[in-house]
């Protein structure tokens, strides 16, 4: 027994289920001396309170955030602020091999512009996708302001499935937003220029020649793709078009767009000109573009488009003339336009007005059906009344942004970027309620779920530009920092601040855990990509290397601890490609893959096939191996490239042996048997328990099994070798019996503490 404690002290303690406990050497720390040494008030206390999650719970919220110049998504829980995840979208992310396997790469060629790779993004913001109204979880659609693209994410496996390339515009902020059951997608342009491709108009034809607009992307859920083909545009004036909103309840079927630099005014600091700033915010107000999308579908179903670029463009005329675009003065250099849960008002707020301005959109139509308008724009826009349209205006204070809700009618929230403060105000009543500061330069805030029909209240976080004192100084570029406010009491209450180091995120959205439905693993032979079967995907036994001419194909698997095969030969200058499947089923048993100074890398999450390509041009010996810690033998899963030089032979030298004698194989048996007294002890356990009623459990006992399953293979070889009195090859054949209980008793042991600690029950 002294020597199995032994044996399996690493495991347990790896385990987390070490045999004793090192006996305390000193008293612990009360409450009080820990505040008093950290010098924390009750209210820290109280702040930290609200926001532990405690080890082995989970959050009550997860976070979508973008990325900004990562080209990424941060994905983060609340309340807790645990950063969770990078989504690599736009950009590769070595991590989990996007970029550097054939199947991420195929999608971020999705992205491509005028045949160049774009191998970064500007990504602004974050959409979940809605059912009635509601946040359902299942996909998250993202732009790229730089390089106008939209993404789409699966929510099954948080990965990115699309890359859509906007046609007619060279740059696109007012994207992503959805309309409430997720038709179309909304990415309007920021800064105006020729619709057309490759066409060169001076900037002196700005007026004639540069236009603003709208895109509409269809999008099919049930492929879970955007359909280029049955999307379309809608041309605008060359304002400079901003954010967007889809209408809900009483508005859907309208979409909003606000504007700033509507006095399409032309800088030049070089040419002695003043710059962009004095002449884009030299009138007192710019537009709100009021579509309406639903007749717009109408007009580019029936044809009355003109194709740009190949694309569907609903010219300004023909806009007017149906009777889709209108104009709303708004305080000049908007942001935000949110339209209100219930889909009444639009709040919009200018950054260099002090208010924020709350529209009616019952006046609004009451307008339109009255054709009461105040002008026509130079494009022969309708231009509704300010005052027409307006329910009220709130003085909120300096610099205002953007607005969420709250669970609470009519309670808003505005960040006031100059201010650095949050307003919490109603918007029915027209008052402020509460102001809170922020640290520093507040642009976007989020409450959770708040640009849903049902806004769930409880947090808010704001989305801070500036650090400056927050933090550990890190260098000249700070982090962002997020900060989670308390907005469950009258009074908002700063619980955390939250560094965000990569990139500049702009938005975030934020959804209630328990509508997220992730997958754990892949159905065998996945191409998690374009979610069918990889044509490369193998199962046990299958595995092989084929070499026609100077292409080499390998159909491997991947599976505790070992990579099949385990060499890979080739001859200098051929074209390798590997398949890989993962034949785990045990959940987060992901496996990596590389080769050594090839550039590829690929992360093959439990039934996942990847594809990795490269040309072997350089002779020599290059390891492959797993790049995710997977098991207590992680390190021996690995292999040989061997790239051989031309005309190279073989040599009679045979492969180094151990000399095991029949002792050795004596001792291994044992080792067996004593091993397997320890498997039975947890699988009575197990079995003595409800396990059933634990989904994580269940999947564990699966995969043990299955590990439990490749023995008797194992065992049938090394009997045979035992019999020739191959003490080499039966040795080695009992250790990998042994390997594979080791596997299934790691998994048992994992299973038999989360049992433990979950209350399981006796049932017999």
């Amino acid at each position: 027994m002294k020597q199995l404690r032994q044996r399996w002290m690493p495991l347990l303690l790896i385990a987390g289920l070490g045999l004793g406990a090192a006996s305390a050497t000193a008293a612990p720390e009360s409450l009080q001396d820990v505040m008093k040494r950290r010098g924390l008030n009750p209210q820290d206390l109280l702040a930290a309170a609200k926001t532990y999650v405690p080890t082995g719970k989970r959050d009550e919220f997860v976070v979508f955030s973008s990325g900004g110049q990562s080209g990424q998504v941060i994905v983060y829980g609340i309340p807790s602020m645990r950063i969770l995840k990078y989504i690599g979208v736009f950009t590769p992310e070595p991590w989990q091999g996007y970029g550097f396997d054939e199947n991420s790469r195929s999608v971020l060629r999705q992205g491509r512009i005028d045949g160049r790779d774009i191998t970064w993004g500007d990504t602004h913001h974050p959409a979940i996708s809605e059912t009635n109204g509601e946040y359902d979880g299942q996909f998250l659609f993202i732009n790229d302001k730089a390089n106008p693209r939209i993404a789409v994410i699966d929510l099954r496996d948080f990965e990115t499935k699309q890359i859509v390339v906007n046609p007619v515009f060279k740059s696109t902020h007012g994207g992503a937003f959805v309309t409430p059951n997720t038709e179309y997608i909304i990415d309007a342009a920021q800064y105006p220029a020729p619709l057309e491709n490759r066409k060169f108009h001076p900037l002196e034809e700005m007026n004639e020649k540069y236009r603003g607009g709208v895109t509409y992307w269809k999008f099919d859920r049930k492929a879970g793709r955007i359909d280029p083909k049955q999307s379309f545009s809608i041309e605008m004036p060359p304002y400079w078009q901003d954010l967007s909103d889809f209408g809900k309840g009483p508005s859907d079927g309208w979409s909003f767009t606000n504007s700033f630099c509507s006095e399409r005014y032309v800088g030049g600091i070089e040419k002695g000109r003043p710059p962009y700033e004095a002449g884009c915010s030299a009138k007192d107000t710019d537009y709100l573009h009021v579509v309406n999308w639903k007749k717009a579908e109408q007009v580019f179903k029936a044809g009355k488009t003109r194709k740009i670029n190949g694309h569907d463009v609903i010219a300004m005329d023909t806009a007017v003339k149906e009777g889709i675009l209108f104009l709303i003065p708004e305080p000049k250099s908007p942001h935000g336009v949110d339209v209100t849960p219930d889909g009444k008002f639009i709040i919009v707020a200018g950054k260099l007005d002090t208010h924020a301005s709350v529209y009616s959109f019952e006046k609004i139509q009451a307008a339109i059906r009255a054709g009461r308008f105040e002008s026509k724009d130079p494009y022969g826009v309708p231009v509704i009344g300010m005052k027409d349209a307006l329910h009220t205006q709130v003085q909120l204070g300096l610099g205002p942004l953007h607005t969420q809700y709250d669970a609470k009618p009519c309670v808003a929230y505005t960040s006031l970027y100059v201010d650095s403060q949050v307003a919490k105000w109603d918007y029915c009543a027209g008052k402020v309620l509460d102001k809170i500061s922020v640290h520093y330069n507040i642009g976007h805030l989020m409450t959770m779920e708040g640009d849903s029909t049902k806004p769930q209240g409880r947090y808010l976080v704001a989305l801070n530009k500036l650090a400056i004192d927050r933090f550990v100084p890190v260098g000249p570029l700070h982090p962002q920092n997020h900060q989670l406010i308390d907005i469950s009491n009258d009074k908002m209450q700063l619980l955390y601040d939250m560094p965000l180091p990569l990139g500049e995120p702009h938005y975030a959205v934020a959804i209630a855990a328990n509508k997220l439905k992730p997958g754990v693993r892949y159905k065998v032979g996945t191409d998690s990509r374009t979610d069918r079967p990889h044509p490369g995907a193998v199962r046990a036994g299958e595995q092989r290397i084929e070499k026609k001419g100077n292409q080499v194909t390998v159909y491997g698997t991947l599976i505790r601890s070992h990579i099949t095969p385990e060499t890979i030969e080739v001859d200098v200058g051929d074209e390798v490609t590997i398949h890989l499947t993962n034949l785990e089923r045990a959940q987060d048993e992901t496996h990596g893959f590389t080769v050594s100074t090839y550039n590829v890398h690929a992360s093959v999450e439990p039934g996942k096939t990847v594809t990795v390509k490269f040309k072997a041009d350089k002779e020599g010996v290059y390891p492959y191996y797993c790049t995710e810690f997977c098991s207590a033998l992680h390190l021996e899963m690995m292999g040989y490239l061997l790239v051989k030089p031309k005309g190279w032979k073989p040599t009679k030298v045979g492969l180094a042996k151990a000399h095991y004698t029949e002792a050795d194989y004596r001792a291994t048996l044992k080792k067996v048997a004593d091993t397997q007294a320890v498997i039975d002890s947890v699988v009575g356990y197990i079995t003595s328990v409800n396990y059933k009623d634990f989904p994580d459990v269940v999947a564990m006992v699966e995969d043990a099994t299955d590990q439990l399953g490749r023995i008797p293979d194992a065992k049938a070889r090394h009997e045979a070798a035992a019999a020739k009195k191959d003490w080499e090859q039966a040795n080695l054949w009992a250790e990998q019996v042994w390997q594979f209980q080791v596997k299934a008793a790691d998994l048992g042991l994992r299973a038999k503490t989360y049992l433990e600690q979950s209350g399981a029950r006796k049932t017999r």
